[in-house]
């Protein structure tokens, strides 16, 4: 419904545009972020900057291979300028920018929370269609997993990036010898040990958001993907949880601080940041990780996205970029030190291809358990774009939002 209705939108502005008196000009870039259309790609006659936005820390997975890109295509990359910014402020930011007619950010590389609150925005092109002529049938050659996770975009971005994500629960061993294992051992473990548990606020936080996405199948709710109708036990449950617990960071990387303090003694995780964390120094590589009887797997994904605005020579360079971004030998960099394990979109990359450092690391830090927890256990998608930020301002209003620190 959400799809067909932005496109009558569109189409009503097109017709508007399209009605015009015969000496009106074509319409200019403001006008055609207004519509959704999008000019044809032209090559540029020189080579153009790119500026690229990362608000899921994605360039720890993917730095190299753009960088590389850029060394190996002078003739279209001048550079590179990498940016940082958070899931939340995105959005706003790149609004501005469409409205007053000057977008300055020409790829964004996201998880599913800035992707479908620009969706929601309409601020997003249609890559999957645009980019179609350069990539061909690249759905084909994504992990079946992966293949879901893309088409959960609509068109609007491009995976670079996929894993089985948790909801896992990360805790040490000499604080928690018996971890629960149950949603409701959680629950009376909280209860028990007060202020002891932490997740960060869902809609800035991969663990935490797959926690709030993987409850409802752990407690047997009645629609799983329906966050408003369907959710009852969940939210009641966060609710009876949220008296156990002190506050809620901003993101993941303070919950892993907590942890590693030994301020907290379980916080909500995933694979890559159980894994990633260690390998770093930053958490004990001597903490442990469980998951509840009976979970699902909540995946998540990273995408290269494109702003309504960005000039056709960009778009041009860009879709170029996110071909190579799809091919085995950048994708085997995306094991990085395991921070969205295992990493590859693409099927058929396997730890062998990846750089001798992530091999390293994800040897001596990755679980041998975590292979017979994917194979054993469903692979979900999480809530499409409308739910999810349905999910996330119910949470903030209901549960945590006046108890987030940042």
């Amino acid at each position: 419904m959400r799809t067909k209705l932005l496109l009558a939108i569109s189409c009503a502005a097109l017709l508007a545009v399209s009605c015009g008196a015969p000496e009106e000009k074509q319409p200019g870039p403001a006008q055609q972020q207004q519509t959704g259309t999008a000019e044809p790609v032209k090559k540029p006659d020189q080579p153009v900057k790119l500026t690229v936005a990362d608000v899921a820390g994605n360039l720890q997975l993917t730095q190299k291979a753009i960088e590389k890109f850029r060394d190996e295509h002078k003739d279209l990359v001048s550079s590179v300028e990498f940016t940082r910014s958070t899931a939340p402020e995105l959005p706003g930011k790149i609004d501005a920018q469409q409205k007053a007619g000057r977008v300055e950010i020409d790829l964004v590389l996201t998880g599913t929370d800035a992707l479908a609150a620009g969706a929601s925005k309409n601020l997003w092109e249609k890559v999957g269609d645009n980019a179609k002529p350069v990539l061909g049938n690249y759905e084909d050659t994504l992990q079946e997993p992966a293949q879901r996770m893309q088409k959960i975009a609509e068109g609007q971005g491009i995976i670079v990036v996929y894993y089985p994500s948790g909801p896992l629960l990360e805790y040490n061993p000499a604080k928690v010898p018996a971890p629960p294992k149950t949603p409701d051992e959680l629950l009376a473990w909280a209860k028990a040990n007060p202020n002891k548990l932490m997740y960060a606020r869902p809609a800035n936080s991969g663990p935490g958001r797959t926690f709030l996405m993987g409850l409802p199948y752990l407690l047997g709710d009645s629609n799983p993907k329906d966050p408003k109708a369907g959710w009852d036990k969940t939210w009641a449950y966060l609710t009876e949880l949220g008296k156990y617990i002190e506050y809620y960071p901003a993101g993941t990387s303070a919950v892993m601080k907590e942890l590693s303090q030994g301020t907290r003694d379980m916080v909500a995780s995933t694979t890559g940041w159980d894994i990633n964390p260690r390998a770093l120094g930053q958490v004990p590589k001597e903490m442990k990780t469980t998951a509840l009887q009976g979970f699902h797997w909540v995946a998540d994904a990273q995408y290269m996205v494109v702003p309504k605005g960005v000039s056709p020579e960009k778009r041009y360079v860009l879709y170029e970029l996110m071909k190579y971004m799809l091919t085995k030998e950048a994708q085997a960099q995306t094991y990085d030190q395991g921070y969205f394990y295992p990493g590859p979109a693409v099927k058929d990359v396997p730890l062998s291809m990846a750089p001798a450092e992530s091999q390293k690391a994800i040897n001596e830090f990755g679980r041998p358990e975590y292979e017979s927890l994917i194979s054993g256990n469903p692979i979900e998608t999480p809530l499409d774009a409308t739910s999810m930020v349905a999910a996330f301002e119910r949470w903030d209003r209901e549960i945590g939002g006046s108890k987030v620190k940042k």
